[in-house]
Formats: C-alpha cells, sequence, structure tokens
C-alpha cells in the first residue's frame, strides 16, 4: 500500500480509460449514495464495467467527526437505499473498533523504567 501511495504523488495523473461520472443522492438527513457509473474516455457509458454504489455517513466522537464510506454491493439506487442502514451500522462499529485498537495501543505504547533509574521518570518511545 505504501507503495501504491508512492506512486500517486509520484504521478498524479489520472487513468482516462478508469473514469467514472459521479452522482450523489441524499435523503439530507443520514447521509449520501454516489453512484459511480463507469465511462470511456469520450464520456459515453462504459458498459463492460460495474456502476458503483459507494454509502457515506458521519459520526461524532470525542475528536469531532468522523466520516464512514462504505461500498454497497447493488445493481440500482433503490436497492444501494434499502441496503445503506446495515451496511453503515457495520461499517460504523468496524471503525470504532479501529479506533479502540487504537487507542489501546497507543496507551501500551507507554514504557514505565524498570528500578533502579535514577529519578524513576516515564520515559516515552
Amino acid at each position: 500500500m505504501a507503495q501504491e501511495n508512492e506512486k500517486r504523488t509520484a504521478d498524479p495523473s489520472m487513468d482516462g480509460a478508469a473514469m467514472y461520472l459521479e452522482e450523489v443522492f441524499t435523503d439530507r438527513r443520514i447521509g449520501t449514495i454516489r453512484r459511480l457509473t463507469p465511462v470511456k474516455p469520450d464520456a459515453t457509458t462504459d458498459i463492460a464495467r460495474p456502476v458503483i454504489y459507494v454509502g457515506e455517513t458521519q459520526v461524532m466522537t470525542q475528536v469531532g467527526t468522523l466520516p464512514i464510506a462504505f461500498e454497497i454491493p447493488a445493481s440500482t439506487l433503490d436497492g444501494a437505499a434499502k441496503q445503506f442502514g446495515g451496511l453503515a451500522k457495520e461499517a460504523i462499529d468496524r471503525a470504532m473498533k479501529e479506533l479502540q485498537e487504537m487507542r489501546r495501543q497507543a496507551a501500551s505504547s507507554i514504557v514505565v523504567p524498570q528500578g533502579g533509574i535514577p529519578g524513576g521518570k516515564i520515559q516515552m518511545p
């Protein structure tokens, strides 16, 4: 993944053969659904590639708003809307678990010195 990120910053050009038309739908209450329709370099619809639906919502945390995005395996906007709630809950639960794990790792990174160190101070790695 690091190599992929390095490649993106080293060569920020777009791939004309991998373009999507993006449309945003919202209920103005809980979130948005993005419909990504594949297009050819001439901007006509590319029927050889599937349409992708992506759900987006936000969660308030102690440190601010956390954006949540997740792919929705649907073939229509109505199907994506019907699946939105359950998939959003799963994505939020997954994000909260990841946050808890990051907090746990950060808390366990404090190194407590062994006895005999002058001053007995805590050292940070």
